[in-house]
C-alpha cells in the first residue's frame, strides 16, 4: 500500500522538477505544504475532476499562489485535465501552468492567486456566497448548497493588510465553512521573519471570531486530519490551522531557508533531495501505484451522481425553485430580461428628472432588482452616500444568511476582493460601492477581476471636484482615467438618468469582465433624445445633439460635462455636434462604421469635456484639439464655485471650439 509519505512526495518532485525544468520559481511552499495538501485531498476534499465546474464542489484556494506547482501537482495527480506535458511546460508561453495560478487555464483553479491576501479575500466571498445561496435555496432535507472553502495562505497573505479586512468580516459573519491553513514556517523573501512579523497570529484570529486550532504539526497526517475533522465540526465560525511547517522539506541542506522559497533548487540538491525523500524515480515519472492512490475521478462521479439525486428529489419537491437554481448557477439573466429592462429604461427616459446620476443609480437598482434575485449588493460603509441600498434589499448576517446585502464596513479593497470571490463562486451578481477616490484602495482587486473576466460591477459616487466642500483628498482627479487603462475593465459615466439605468443594464449584462460605474453626486438635467439616440447610448458614444449639414467642430462630453457642453453649443457661432461618450471602451468596441459616423475622420475641430486629467482625451482630439479639464488637485469649496474656478464654464468651452475651428 502506498504510504501517505510517498503521495506527499509526488507533489514535492513534480514541483522541484518543474521549476528546475523551467530555471525559475518557488519549490519551498509546494514541498513544504505537501503533506497538509495530502491529508486535505484525499480524506477531505468533495471535487469531481471530470466536472470541474460541479455547483456543489469544495473550492480549493492557493492564497500563496507564487507556491502553484503544489496545486499543479495535485490537479495532475488526481485527474484534472492537466497532462504531464504541462507540467513540464510550466511557466512558459501559452502553458496552463503559468507562474501563478491563473483562472481560466487549468481546470481546477479557482481563483487567480499571487498578489498576497486576495486569494483568502476571494475564499471569504466563495463561502459569503455558498451560504447565502444555501439561505436562499435550502430547505429541509434538502441541502443542495453545502461545500467547504478551504485555503492554504502564508505569512506574506497575513501580512498584507486586505487579509485583516476580510478576515475580520469573516469572523463577523461566522463563516463556518471556510478553512485555513496556515503555512508557518517562519520564512519569507528577506529570510527569518521574526525580525519583521511577530503577530500572535492565533489571538489575532481569535479576536476576529475565529475557531483556531494552533500548533498543528505540518508534516504529521495524523495530527493535520485531526484537525481539518475538528475544523468541520464547528459550523457558526471559520478555522485557522496553524501549522508549523519547514518550507522547502525534503532539501537537506536548503530546507527550512529562504534560499528554497523563490528559485529551483539545483540538480545536486534535488539529487540529495531524492535520497533524502526516498524517491527513487527519474524527474516527472510518476510510479502507477501512486498515480492510482491519488486517482480521484471515480470517486468524483460518485460524490456528484449523490448530489445529482439530492437535486432530482429537490426538483421533484420545488420545481421552481430548482430551475431558478440551475439558471442562476448557469449565469443566464431571467427569460423576461431584455422586455422589462427595456421597459423600465423607456420609464426613465419618459420622467425627464434632474437628479443625481448616484440617485439615478439607485433607481435604478430598484428597477431592475425585482427582476433579479441574484443581485447581491454591498457598500464599504457608505450606503446613505452610494445609494446602494434599494427596497428589497435585506442584509446578511451570522444569523439570516438569505438576504441579498452585505454591510462590508470601511473596507473598500477586502469589499472588492470579496465581490470577485462571489463572481466566481458564482450564483450571484456582485455590486459593491465606495466613493469613486477610494477606488484608489481597492486597485489591485480591480486590476484582478479584469485579469480574471469576472463580472463584478464596481459602483463609485462623488464623481470629481462635484463632490466640493470636502476636498481634494476626496475629490477624483484621475482616477476615471486610469480606470480606462484597465485592459478589459469597462468604464462607464452617465450624464443623467437614462443613461445611468442603460449602463446599469449593460453591466448586468457584461459577462466576460467588470464594470466601473462612477456617479455624480450633484443634480443632472435630463438630455432629450430620440428613439434613434436612445438606442445608440449602449454603443458607448453617440451623437446627442447635431447641426444642419457638416459639423464644423465635435463636442466630446461625459457625465456631468455633458449638460455644459449642451448649454455651449447655444451660445457658439459655429455649426457644432455634442457627442456623449459615457463609456470610451464601449464606444472604441463599435465597428468602423459606427465609430466614423459618430466622430468623422475629416472633422479634426474637436474640444473634450470632463472633470479629470486631460490626457486621456488626446485619442479623440489629436494634438490639434482642446481638452477641458483638471491637471491639478482640487479645492474644498461649493461645487459650483469650484466648476467655475476649474474653468468649466460655458465661455470656456464656447471660446474652445472658436480656437479648434480658427
Amino acid at each position: 500500500m502506498t504510504s501517505r509519505r510517498e503521495l506527499a512526495n509526488a507533489i514535492r518532485a513534480l514541483s522541484m522538477d518543474a521549476v528546475q525544468k523551467a530555471k525559475s520559481g518557488h519549490p519551498g511552499a509546494p514541498m513544504g505544504m505537501a503533506d497538509i495538501a495530502e491529508v486535505l485531498w484525499n480524506d477531505f476534499l468533495k471535487h469531481n475532476p471530470n466536472n470541474p465546474k460541479w455547483a456543489d464542489r469544495d473550492r480549493f484556494i492557493l492564497s500563496n499562489g507564487h507556491g502553484s506547482m503544489l496545486i499543479y501537482s495535485l490537479l495532475h495527480l488526481t485527474g484534472y485535465d492537466l497532462p504531464m506535458e504541462e507540467l513540464k511546460n510550466f511557466r512558459q508561453l501559452h502553458s496552463k501552468t503559468p507562474g501563478h495560478p491563473e483562472y481560466g487555464y487549468a481546470p481546477g483553479v479557482e481563483t487567480t492567486t499571487g498578489p498576497l491576501g486576495q486569494g483568502i479575500t476571494n475564499a471569504v466571498g466563495m463561502a459569503i456566497a455558498e451560504k447565502t445561496l444555501a439561505g436562499q435555496f435550502n430547505k429541509e432535507g434538502y441541502t443542495i448548497v453545502d461545500h467547504n472553502t478551504y485555503v492554504f495562505l502564508g505569512d506574506g497573505c497575513l501580512m498584507e493588510g486586505i487579509s485583516h479586512e476580510a478576515c475580520s468580516l469573516a469572523g463577523t459573519l461566522g463563516l463556518g465553512k471556510l478553512i485555513a491553513f496556515w503555512d508557518d514556517n517562519g520564512i519569507s523573501i528577506d529570510g527569518h521573519v521574526e525580525g519583521w512579523f511577530t503577530d500572535d497570529t492565533p489571538k489575532r484570529f481569535e479576536a476576529y471570531g475565529w475557531h483556531v486550532i494552533a500548533d498543528v504539526d505540518g508534516h504529521d497526517s495524523d495530527a493535520i486530519k485531526q484537525a481539518v475533522a475538528a475544523a468541520k465540526a464547528v459550523t457558526d465560525k471559520p478555522t485557522l490551522i496553524c501549522c508549523k511547517t519547514t518550507i522547502g522539506y525534503g532539501a537537506p541542506n536548503l530546507g527550512g531557508t529562504h534560499n528554497c522559497h523563490g528559485a529551483p533548487l539545483g540538480e545536486e540538491e534535488i539529487k540529495a533531495s531524492r535520497e533524502f525523500l526516498a524517491w527513487n524515480h527519474d524527474p516527472f515519472v510518476i510510479p502507477e501505484d501512486v498515480y492510482q492512490a491519488w486517482d480521484h475521478k471515480e470517486q468524483g462521479n460518485q460524490s456528484e451522481a449523490e448530489w445529482n439525486q439530492k437535486f432530482a428529489q429537490y426538483k421533484a419537491n420545488y420545481p421552481e425553485l430548482a430551475a431558478e437554481f440551475e439558471r442562476r448557477i448557469k449565469g443566464e439573466l431571467p427569460s423576461d430580461w431584455q422586455v422589462k429592462a427595456n421597459e423600465f429604461i423607456d420609464s426613465v427616459n419618459a420622467k425627464q428628472e434632474k437628479i443625481a446620476s448616484r440617485k439615478a443609480s439607485q433607481n435604478a437598482i430598484n428597477g431592475y432588482g425585482p427582476m433579479l434575485p441574484e443581485l447581491l449588493g454591498g457598500s464599504a460603509d457608505l450606503a446613505g452616500s452610494n445609494l446602494t441600498l434599494w427596497s428589497g434589499s435585506k442584509g446578511i448576517s451570522k444569523e439570516e444568511f438569505d438576504g441579498n446585502y452585505i454591510y462590508y464596513g470601511v473596507r473598500e479593497f477586502g469589499m472588492s476582493a470579496i465581490m470577485n470571490g462571489i463572481a466566481l463562486h458564482g450564483g450571484f451578481i456582485p455590486y459593491g460601492a465606495t466613493f469613486l477616490m477610494f477606488s484608489e484602495y481597492a486597485r489591485n482587486a480591480l486590476r484582478m477581476a479584469a485579469l480574471m473576466k469576472v463580472p463584478s460591477i464596481f459602483v463609485y459616487t462623488h464623481d470629481s471636484i462635484g463632490l466640493g466642500e470636502d476636498g481634494p483628498t476626496h475629490q477624483p482627479v484621475e482616477q476615471t482615467a486610469t480606470l480606462r487603462y484597465i485592459p478589459n475593465m469597462s468604464v462607464w459615466r452617465p450624464c443623467d438618468a437614462v443613461e445611468s439605468a442603460v449602463a446599469w443594464k449593460v453591466a448586468i449584462e457584461r459577462t466576460n469582465g467588470p464594470v466601473s460605474l462612477i456617479f455624480s453626486r450633484q443634480g443632472l438635467p435630463h438630455q432629450e433624445r430620440t428613439a434613434e439616440t436612445l438606442s445608440n447610448i449602449a454603443k458607448g458614444g453617440y451623437i446627442i445633439a447635431d447641426c444642419d449639414g457638416q459639423p464644423d467642430a465635435i463636442i466630446i462630453a461625459t457625465g456631468s460635462e455633458v449638460s455644459l457642453a449642451m448649454d455651449a453649443v447655444k451660445q457658439c457661432s459655429q455649426k457644432v455636434r455634442v457627442v456623449s461618450m459615457p463609456s470610451t471602451d464601449t464606444f472604441d468596441a463599435q465597428d468602423q462604421a459606427y465609430k466614423e459616423s459618430v466622430l468623422p475622420s475629416n472633422i479634426t475641430a474637436r474640444v473634450a469635456v470632463e472633470a479629470g486629467v486631460t490626457d486621456y482625451w488626446r485619442k479623440y482630439v489629436g494634438l490639434q484639439g482642446e481638452v477641458i479639464g483638471i491637471d491639478s488637485f482640487g479645492e474644498s469649496a461649493p461645487a459650483g464655485a469650484l466648476f467655475e474656478h476649474f474653468g468649466f464654464t460655458v465661455d470656456n468651452v464656447v471660446k474652445a471650439v472658436e480656437t479648434v475651428c480658427s
